[in-house]
């Protein structure tokens, strides 16, 4: 039977009308700490335009809150971040990667230091803080534990100020388009403006930078908006995934039954947080040396089996050590955020439980960022570079935003200052055929996916289990993927449905145990799986290259 997830069509009929057309010479698909830098370094030599499906805010990155990693402090070096960086990675990390990247850490925090970003120092000097699977404390953060909104608000005031940047606010990126030459390449995307409806914007290089997949699962410390668009664009139009299998999961996400998870930073743990059961023992020192400090997959897996051992629905961060008065300097947003609750962190524990919180794998792409499709980049959460291997290290990831955010306009601003040749209002004729199964209920489908999402494909795996996912997805694409929407929340359900069939189908095949990806049938790490998987979608297809 003809599997949906596994189509190649746009997501609306255009009944051979003629679209409006806007051109631009770079594209950028998603506005977070990213996509923005990829914007202002390809302002420098091109037009951009900025889509965001919500409001400028809306993003991954606004809400990070650790900080950026890097080799910055005494005692510290480039070397051993390097070190750290692969050994959390399992055997994926590529090191040339993460040279690149660890190299230009510290230059790059000055470049955000220079723009405008106003991070915390200590008599004079930047503070550090330590996370999870690092050896010294290299985390440099901003307003405690705002990291993530201090870069967002720099970075967007840059933009705002850029006249060759055009920011296109609640613009749904549909799906990407490709010619039909036999190359290949892509050449802009269908959108979807909630003012002016569906256009088609032409650009001569595009880049992703859409990531973040964390809705997919029932518990998730992202925002609602993270539903997978832009791996589930770029496979749809051919380009090539890697990893993405490889889901990290936060160990602690603020626990209060019937409200949406918060991020509780990895920094609490840093600065002297203990985890502690329901009857007040600590617990880590039986799962791993470094007790609170081990990485993440390791703590979220612990929690887990310790929830279990207890017969409790979550455990608890106890701080109540660290004193009121340097809790709620160091970390004022979570402060705030167990006080809205009725928390009093001096004095409460304060519940925890894991969540979906960063999606490794993505669009794979080489260190200038290109993907596979020619005229496509990606850079973010949206792409697999290869740093992070088969496990991130605390704070890696908006250092990598800001390297290959700049690296990705940079690359697309330069082609465009070397390419003389125009774009065409090409006629876009694309009828799809009317669908002749029942329609399901659209909230329905995207709870059930998330729920089986997270008992299926969450932090511990089976492979009867994953085969099962992949029959339920796959029967909710067959009805689902082949209709005609004018929604973008239905749009997401669409993705949310293509790239869960994806992230299944890679973890069945993975028959190890290795970083974030935890098969109990298979607990073993097996030297043969020491490679990424790739894999694109032909017609009906799944193609493991």
């Amino acid at each position: 039977m003809d599997n949906a997830c596994l189509q190649r069509r746009y997501l609306i009929s255009f009944e051979s009308r003629r679209l409006p057309h806007i051109f631009t010479d770079v594209l950028v698909v998603g506005a977070g700490v990213a996509g923005l830098r990829a914007a202002i370094e390809a302002s420098r030599f091109a037009q951009v335009i900025v889509l965001t499906k919500g409001k400028l805010p809306d993003s991954n990155s606004y809400y990070a809150q650790g900080g950026l990693a890097a080799a910055v402090g005494d005692g510290d070096s480039v070397e051993s971040h390097v070190a750290d960086t692969i050994a959390t990675g399992s055997g994926l990390a590529d090191e040339k990667v993460v040279r690149h990247v660890i190299s230009r850490a510290p230059q790059t925090i000055e470049e955000m230091r220079l723009a405008g970003v106003r991070f915390d120092t200590e008599d004079g000097r930047l503070s550090l803080g330590r996370e999870g699977g690092h050896s010294t404390a290299r985390i440099v953060h901003a307003d405690g534990d705002a990291a993530g909104k201090a870069l967002f608000e720099t970075l967007a005031a840059l933009v705002g100020a850029e006249q060759k940047v055009k920011v296109f606010e609640e613009c749904f990126a549909i799906d990407l388009l490709t010619d039909g030459s036999g190359r290949n390449a892509c050449l802009g995307a269908l959108t979807y403006h909630r003012r002016y409806g569906l256009q088609i914007i032409r650009a001569r290089r595009t880049i992703l930078a859409g990531g973040g997949a964390g809705m997919l699962w029932r518990e998730t410390s992202n925002p609602p908006n993270a539903t997978a668009d832009a791996a589930a664009m770029a496979f749809r139009a051919g380009a090539a995934l890697a990893d993405m299998e490889m889901v990290q999961f936060h160990p602690t996400t603020l626990y209060i039954a019937g409200s949406t998870r918060s991020l509780v930073s990895e920094a609490v743990r840093g600065e002297g947080g203990h985890l502690i059961d329901r009857h007040g023992r600590r617990f880590m020192a039986d799962y791993h040396r470094m007790g609170e400090l081990a990485p993440r997959d390791v703590v979220s897996r612990a929690i887990m089996q310790q929830m279990a051992k207890t017969d409790f629905t979550h455990v608890f961060l106890d701080v109540r050590h660290l004193g009121q008065a340097s809790f709620q300097e160091r970390f004022p947003q979570i402060a705030a955020k167990c006080r809205s609750f009725g928390i009093d962190p001096a004095r409460d524990p304060i519940p925890v439980h894991p969540a979906a919180h960063y999606m490794i794998g993505g669009a794979r792409v080489d260190l200038d960022c290109h993907a596979s499709l020619p005229g496509l980049l990606a850079c973010g959460e949206a792409a697999c570079t290869g740093l992070h291997g088969a496990n991130r290290l605390a704070s890696n990831s908006l250092t990598e935003a800001l390297v290959f955010g700049k690296r990705a306009g940079e690359v697309a601003g330069q082609a465009i200052a070397e390419q003389a040749d125009g774009l065409a209002a090409e006629r876009i004729d694309w009828i799809a055929p009317k669908s002749d199964r029942t329609e399901l209920d659209l909230p329905d489908v995207r709870n059930s996916l998330r729920s089986v999402m997270w008992r299926n494909v969450g932090i511990a795996r089976r492979g009867e289990r994953l085969a099962e996912t992949i029959e339920i997805i796959s029967f909710w694409g067959r009805y689902m993927l082949d209709k005609e929407f004018f929604d973008p929340s239905a749009w997401e359900i669409q993705n949310m449905l293509t790239a869960a069939y994806v992230i299944a189908e890679c973890s069945l095949r993975r028959t190890e145990t290795r970083g974030v990806h935890y098969r109990e049938d298979f607990p073993q790490t097996d030297p043969v799986w020491t490679r990424h998987q790739v894999v694109r979608r032909a017609e009906y297809q799944l193609i493991v290259e």
